[in-house]
C-alpha cells in the first residue's frame, strides 16, 4: 500500500472514530448500544467494534459491565481540562460561587472529574467567622470522597462506580477509614435525596453538600459545593442551601450551553 493509501485510511479511521464519540456524546449518561451505533454511524458492526474498542483501549470511551453500552470514557474529561482557555470554567462559575458563598456565609467550591478523582478549581470563602479549613485549589481526592465527587460519581452508572470504586479502594482508608461499602451507601443516599451530602471524610469536622453541573447532553461536567462545620450543616440548613445550589448550577450550565 502506498504512502499516500495508508494516510488516506488512517484520516478516514479517525474521521470514524470522532463521528462515534460525538454520538456518544449525544445521547448523555444513558450511552447507546453498539447496534445503534454502527446504524447511526452507517458502519458494518465489525468495524464499529474495532473502533470502540480502540476508544476504550485509550480511555476515550467506556463500556457498561451489566447494560455493555458506550459512554463517554474519563479521558474525554481530562481533554476538556486540558482545553480550560477556550471556554474557562473557572470564569464562568466564579460568580455562582461567589453569590454562594456571601447569601450561605459558608465555603463554596468548583469541582471537576479526571479519572477517578475529583480536583478543586476554585474556593471562595464566605463570611461566617468560623470557616471551615481550606481544601487547597489543584488538590485532588478520589470520587466520593467529597461532595464534588459524590455529586459527580452518583450520576454514574452502577457498572462504571463498581469498576471506580475496585480502583480506589485502596486510597479509601486514608480518609476517616471509607469503604467501597460505606461509599456505595452514600452514592445510593445522594440520589434519593436529589444532592450529594458528605461529612468528616475529606476533611474532620466538616460536611458538605452539592450539585452536578451538567453540559447540553446531559452529561456531568463539574459539580458546585457548600462546606461548612458539621454542627452549623442541620437539615434545615441543608434545605436553605440546596435551592441556592440548583439555581446557580442551572446558571452554569446556560453559560455552558451558549
Amino acid at each position: 500500500m502506498s504512502d499516500e493509501s495508508s494516510s488516506s485510511g488512517g484520516a478516514q479511521a479517525v474521521l470514524r472514530a470522532v463521528k462515534l464519540l460525538k454520538l456518544i456524546a449525544s445521547e448523555g449518561g444513558d450511552g447507546l448500544r453498539l447496534a445503534d451505533i454502527a446504524e447511526r454511524a452507517v458502519l458494518e458492526r465489525p468495524t464499529a467494534h474495532r473502533l470502540l474498542k480502540a476508544l476504550i483501549s485509550e480511555s476515550m470511551v467506556a463500556q457498561d459491565k451489566d447494560s455493555k453500552r458506550y459512554r463517554l470514557g474519563p479521558l474525554v474529561f481530562e481533554l476538556g481540562l486540558a482545553a480550560a482557555h477556550q471556554f474557562n470554567l473557572n470564569e464562568l462559575a466564579r460568580p455562582a460561587l461567589e453569590r454562594l458563598a456571601q447569601k450561605t456565609g459558608d465555603t463554596s467550591f468548583l469541582f471537576v472529574r479526571s479519572g477517578n478523582d475529583a480536583v478543586c478549581l476554585l474556593r471562595i470563602q464566605g463570611h461566617f467567622p468560623i470557616q471551615t479549613p481550606a481544601v487547597p485549589v489543584g488538590s485532588r481526592q478520589p470520587l466520593g470522597v467529597n461532595a464534588g465527587g459524590l455529586a459527580l460519581l452518583s450520576q454514574l452508572p452502577d457498572g462504571e462506580i463498581d469498576e471506580i470504586l475496585d480502583k480506589i479502594a485502596p486510597r479509601l482508608p486514608a480518609f476517616g477509614g471509607l469503604d467501597p461499602q460505606e461509599l456505595k451507601r452514600l452514592v445510593q443516599r445522594a440520589r434519593g435525596l436529589g444532592y450529594a451530602l458528605v461529612g468528616e471524610y475529606a476533611v474532620p469536622g466538616v460536611t458538605a453538600m452539592g450539585l452536578p453541573v451538567f453540559s447540553r447532553t446531559r452529561t456531568p461536567v463539574a459539580a458546585l459545593t457548600v462546606a461548612a462545620l458539621t454542627s452549623r450543616m442541620t437539615p434545615a440548613r441543608q434545605r436553605e442551601i440546596l435551592p441556592l445550589l440548583k439555581s446557580e448550577a442551572q446558571r452554569i450550565a446556560e453559560l455552558l450551553g451558549q
